[in-house]
């Protein structure tokens, strides 16, 4: 993995921030590529076409959210090389008004898993065909996935018997969420729970 990690960079240059090799147990090691954003394209193309990679299978593209960042977002490449038996991940970050350039032209299935993270995150695709909602309804308001994005969302749906059809309602909560604080609902047990503080306590 050193090898290949060195590799990396030597041929990349400026095109990645850094390289780390994460070693998960039995489970072997795996490297990431922490990519610049405007290189992503040329840093995938490497990964897949040079001999000494051939990550030529594209598993998944996932996001995740971290609002306090000025770039929020993380976008996550997952990469197999069947003839070497082994996976690569590639991160880069981006923000709400910048997009990413698309991959679509490298692999096809980065079509519908681009078309994923714009309807949850909100991320866009610089140069996807067709990027538009894939999950969620016409009309769909926010991004499911962002952390602020509220729990219960901003409408409901139901079925109306009266009009015949499915109707949109703003959301109405009869009763407030509860608050747990993952104790135990046993309050007067004679006997300690593993873990349980608040038995403890008493």
């Amino acid at each position: 993995m050193q090898d290949l990690k060195d590799h990396i960079i030597d041929s990349l240059g400026d095109a990645v921030n850094s390289v780390d090799i994460h070693d998960f147990g039995n489970k072997g090691e795996e490297i990431t590529v922490n990519a610049r954003r405007a290189e992503i394209v040329k840093v995938i193309s490497f990964l897949r076409d040079d001999p000494v990679c051939r990550f030529a299978a594209l598993m998944d593209i996932a996001g995740a959210d971290y609002p306090a960042r000025d770039r929020r977002f993380d976008v996550v490449y997952h990469m197999l090389s069947m003839q070497h038996n082994r996976r690569i991940r590639v991160k880069i970050t981006t923000d709400t008004a910048v997009p990413v350039p698309s991959l679509t032209a490298l692999y096809p299935n980065a079509d519908w898993y681009e078309r994923e993270a714009f309807d949850m995150y909100g991320i866009s695709f610089d140069g996807h065909p067709d990027l538009r909602r894939i999950l969620t309804d016409y009309g769909f308001e926010g991004y499911p996935l962002r952390k602020d994005f509220p729990l219960t969302g901003f409408v409901e749906v139901r079925y109306d018997d009266e009009r015949k059809q499915v109707v949109y309602e703003p959301v109405n909560l009869p009763q407030e969420y509860r608050s747990f604080d993952f104790m135990s609902p046993w309050e007067g047990a004679k006997y300690v729970l593993p873990g349980d503080e608040k038995a403890e306590e008493a």
